[in-house]
């Protein structure tokens, strides 16, 4: 059997201009100092990360691995969440999404797509000129503003929502089946990819394309109520690469899920620091060993009550007790009878 690695964790929403936060360098020394054994590097920020650069110099992928290396850590992932986003933009959104891009394309959607192909597609070559195995992103959305039926969705507007957003992804996904590197869309509400049938959706739409598979977040399913532990039993050959986040829907009587656009304190659903939230992590680690998953236990933190720093303390030897060292044996070898065919033969009765 496989073992889970970790702990590691997601550097995104710890970056910031004050040290030990702005650089690679330093960032990993603080990481590292916590506990962790791997880092998922998001590649929009060139305080830890030049995008470009990777895709042009194997020197530089060298580089920084050999950076991460020297304190002890491994480069799980490399993200493009927010490059990502923008391969599908619904018109509905482009102003509040046009901040994820350079200004040099804003205000121009097809101009920011064609820059979001690029950065994904240089992620890619990236990943494969790190060794890399898996990559971590979203899939954008051309149908989040119909999720609710209402008013009534013209017939084929999700079937040719999912086959457009597949045109976009298939170079791309190419690129990266090429490279070795299997994509893994984290599932969120926000994206067309944002449960399991949509995600079968777009697997359908791409032809089953092998680099298509699935970052497992569990607070995403928590807060819409999805069952998220029979969720691995029906994906887990797609399931690639694992956020370990938390999450709490404490039922309201003034709102629900959709939040009455409050903030995230007064919300019912919240997402919380590991530990603090309502996620059975216990079974998830169980079921994700039991499958054979053999990727990299990830933290992703976000909190709307806890401080960013107490919550990567935590959540490093959180991830670490629940990581489970799988056995080499069956537990009742001791009464084991042996191999004998014609012992068997016989309880058969043949």
């Amino acid at each position: 059997m496989n073992n889970i690695k970790g702990p590691a964790i997601f550097l995104a929403q710890f970056v910031d201009d004050k040290a030990p936060f702005n650089s690679f360098d330093s960032i990993c020394q603080w990481a590292a100092g916590l506990g962790y054994k791997g880092i998922q590097l998001p590649t929009w920020d060139k305080r830890l990360f030049d995008l470009e650069q990777a895709a042009d110099s194997r020197d530089y992928c060298d580089e920084i691995m050999a950076v991460a290396a020297g304190h002890g850590l491994s480069i799980t992932e490399l993200s493009t969440h927010l490059q990502g986003q923008l391969m599908a933009v619904n018109p509905a959104y482009d102003q509040m999404f046009d901040g994820f891009a350079p200004e040099a394309v804003r205000n121009n959607p097809e101009k920011r797509q064609t820059w979001a192909e690029q950065q994904l597609m240089a992620a890619g070559t990236a990943s494969g000129r790190m060794g890399l195995k898996t990559h971590a992103s979203f899939s954008g959305s051309l149908l989040w503003h119909t999720h609710y039926p209402w008013p009534q969705r013209p017939a084929g507007l999700v079937e040719q929502g999912f086959e457009e957003l597949a045109r976009r992804w298939r170079p791309v996904l190419d690129h990266f089946a090429d490279q070795g590197v299997d994509i893994c869309y984290e599932l969120h509400p926000g994206e067309d990819l944002h449960d399991g049938v949509t995600f079968e959706r777009f697997l359908a739409a791409t032809d089953n394309h092998a680099a298509v598979n699935i970052l497992y977040d569990p607070s995403h399913f928590v807060l819409q109520h999805l069952d998220y532990l029979a969720f691995i039993d029906i994906y887990h050959e797609r399931i690639k690469a694992f956020h370990v986040k938390d999450a709490e829907f404490i039922p309201s009587g003034r709102s629900g899920v959709y939040g009455g656009y409050q903030s995230w304190v007064e919300r019912p659903g919240r997402f919380r620091s590991l530990g603090d939230g309502q996620t059975d992590f216990r079974q998830i680690f169980s079921k994700l060993t039991q499958y054979g998953f053999d990727g990299w236990a990830v933290l992703e933190w976000e909190c709307c009550l806890k401080h960013p720093e107490d919550g990567a303390k935590e959540g490093a030897e959180f991830i670490r007790q629940h990581l489970i060292r799988t056995t080499d044996k069956a537990f009742d070898d001791f009464a084991a009878s042996g191999t004998d065919q014609d012992l068997n033969r016989r309880i058969l009765g043949l």
